[in-house]
Parts: structure tokens; sequence; C-alpha cells
């Protein structure tokens, strides 16, 4: 399917929806699509171990759903970003 770029824009940002597992991706983007939003693109795989796909709602925002491995969700649904590296090299 192509992109309905003529439609596509609202502040040039996508949001996202965070899964536990593959399946729940799946299963996530089947809900919105009975709930009126158009399909993107399908669940796959992405660089660094990732999953996601995208829909657009009703209103043409994007969205993402996906699976990071690197930064898993906590038993509320929450996610706490890893702690930053500080640690700035001074080698050219």
């Amino acid at each position: 399917m192509r992109w309905p770029r003529t439609k596509v824009g609202h502040g040039a940002i996508t949001l996202a929806i965070g899964s536990d597992t593959q399946q729940d991706v799946y299963q996530d983007i089947a809900k919105v699509l009975t709930a009126r939003a158009t399909f993107l693109n399908l669940p796959k795989p992405v660089f660094l171990g990732g999953y996601s796909g995208y829909y657009a709602n009703p209103d043409w925002h994007i969205w993402e759903i996906s699976l990071n491995p690197f930064w898993p969700l906590n038993p509320d649904g929450s996610l706490t970003l890893p702690e930053a590296d500080t640690t700035i090299s001074t080698n050219a």
C-alpha cells in the first residue's frame, strides 16, 4: 500500500505505543483497525531487534505500535528509560 502523502502531516511526528511481545504488536494493530484506523505498514522486524507496524487514526495522525527489546515495559505498561551515559569523550 502506498502512503497517503497528501493527507499525512499534522506536525510531522509519529506517536508510539509500546508492546511487550511481537504478538502484542499484531493484536494491537488488529484492534485499531477495527476502530476505523488506516493501515500503513505491516508489523515487521526492524533494526537492532525491534518490531513495529504503523497506522493512521481518523484524523491522519501517524502511530507506531512497537516492541523495543532494549526498553522493556514496566508491569503497569509505563516505560522507564535507562540511565543516560554521561561520559564525555575528549578523544577527537
